[in-house]
């Protein structure tokens, strides 16, 4: 029985899904977007943030811990110039995002066998969807109703003038 498991398995064994994974993930962070089916994608976003998170939480770190974090994430892509790659540049543009690293993006159907195809990217270096937005404050909101309170304003008494003068 498989009660509670939610792993896709994508047709594969454990050594291939894995390889597969690795591969596709070090294709997106060379190349920030790559085309593939909607099940891989999906696959492909559970196993990329978090490795994206331990990148970025790489730069706030001391070396030792930097080390740590770079060697995890080589045993999951096994590729030194995509480890490279995600520890820099992709560390350094979402260093302020607090997750949601990667969107997918449904293209239709693929002519050969009708399979469902979808772009994955990595959400900040696509310049034409965030041109038109305007840059987000970077304040942390809390669930608590701990925020500043609002002063009340004391009304102000309308004066009547000469032009206000009812006919």
């Amino acid at each position: 029985m498989r009660h509670g498991k939610k792993f896709n398995h994508l047709g594969r064994t454990a050594a291939h899904r894995k390889a597969m994974l690795a591969n596709m993930a070090c294709s997106l962070i060379e190349h920030k977007r790559i085309n593939t089916t909607v099940a891989k994608a999906k696959a492909l976003k559970q196993f990329v943030e978090p490795l994206i998170t331990k990148s970025k939480t790489e730069n706030n770190q001391t070396t030792e811990k930097g080390t740590h974090n770079r060697r995890v994430v080589f045993s999951s892509l096994r590729n030194k110039h995509a480890v490279t790659e995600l520890f820099g540049a992709v560390a350094e543009k979402v260093g302020d995002r607090p997750g949601g690293y990667t969107r997918i993006i449904k293209l239709g159907n693929r002519l050969g066998d009708n399979a469902d195809m979808a772009m994955i990217e990595l959400v900040d270096f696509n310049e034409l969807y965030n041109a038109g937005k305007p840059a987000k404050k970077s304040t942390r909101r809390s669930r608590r109703g701990g925020g500043k309170k609002a002063e009340p304003v004391a009304p102000v008494a309308e004066t009547k003038t000469a032009d206000d003068s009812e006919e």
